[in-house]
């Protein structure tokens, strides 16, 4: 049998490189292995909990399906699909809503974080807070639990929401009998939080990111922007501790990190640090790049290819939640 691997991301900006590091290239390499079951997906309905104008929100979810299948995504090996073309997911959200204490989301980071922010702004701690951020973990964990998960790819800071949806099945098959999986996470070790511009944390939020289909010239001058100390360039540097290194090992060859680890030990200017990392992710992406323009421009295939997908996901959630609402007391 094989482990189902489920992998999503919301439409709230561009695709950029801690998605690519953090969560799409291991969820890609996952996809190839013969053990498992690849389901992922376009989290159009989790971008609700921040307003956008629907035209942004829908080129910005076109964006994302375009992402996933231009940087390597072959439908016809995963179950791909848009959230909102899966009715019963928001159903089972329903019911696993029903069964979830307000204290495990009072502890959800997101929430939190916000209320801290308000509090330190002295506002109402609950200033902004909309019901679909309070309960943004519930329907994550419908999103996972629908599948029979058994693998989620995620970086060090979404661990949480694994946590929490393992905690709402097992409350639901202690109260209903056995039904859902325990999921486990998956953290791509060393670049699961990949530091941004700033050395922050590379987020939308902070607008430290490089989005990964820039344009050359554009995608130069951002990494160019990527903050470094001032050590001179003939002193010896710790790759291991350097936000290029750890970009620059992403694309390049193994023969090609071991070289560029050799001139960090003799000693390399930032400078030409910086411009053998645009060498290498510019070659990798040239290709991607192209791709996501002609799915962009082409909306349509999106949308086939995702509808398609929406069909092999409906035909494993259409059954199970019928086995769900029969154990809860819902004639079906």
């Amino acid at each position: 049998m094989k482990k189902t691997v489920l992998t999503g991301i919301k439409p709230t900006g561009q695709i950029h490189l801690g998605n690519y590091i953090g969560a799409i290239k291991p969820a890609l390499d996952l996809a190839i292995r013969k053990e498992y079951q690849p389901a992922y997906f376009v989290a159009d309905y989790h971008g609700l909990t921040k307003m956008q104008q629907p035209n942004d929100f829908r080129q910005l979810t076109y964006g994302i399906a375009a992402a996933w299948l231009a940087l390597g995504l072959d439908p016809k090996r995963a179950i791909f699909y848009r959230q909102s073309d899966v009715p019963e997911l928001f159903e089972l959200n329903w019911i696993l809503s029903c069964i979830t204490t307000k204290g495990l989301m009072n502890r959800a980071h997101a929430y939190k974080a916000l209320v801290d922010k308000n509090v330190n702004l002295m506002k109402d701690e609950d200033t902004g807070v909309n019901i679909g951020l309070f309960t943004y973990p519930v329907l994550m964990a419908a999103d996972i639990l629908m599948f029979k998960t058994e693998v989620v790819p995620v970086g060090k800071d979404q661990v949480q929401h694994v946590e929490i949806a393992r905690d709402i099945a097992e409350s639901f098959n202690n109260y209903y009998g056995e039904t859902f999986h325990l999921p486990e996470y998956k953290i791509q070790e060393g670049t699961s939080v990949l530091p941004g511009l700033d050395g922050r944390k590379m987020s939308k939020s902070y607008n430290n990111t490089i989005p990964i289909f820039e344009e050359p010239k554009k995608l130069q001058q951002l990494i160019n922007k990527i903050k470094t100390d001032s050590l001179p360039p003939e002193a010896p540097k710790d790759p291991d501790t350097s936000i290029i290194f750890t970009i620059y090992k992403e694309f390049a060859t193994p023969v090609e990190v071991e070289k560029m680890r050799e001139a960090y030990s003799i000693g390399i200017s930032w400078g030409e640090a910086k411009r053998q990392l645009f060498i290498v992710m510019n070659r990798f992406l040239e290709g991607p790049r192209e791709r996501y323009k002609e799915l962009m421009a082409h909306p349509e295939t999106i949308d086939n290819i995702l509808k398609d997908g929406a069909m092999e996901a409906r035909e494993i959630s259409k059954p199970f939640l019928n086995e769900i609402k029969r154990k809860i007391g819902i004639t079906v």
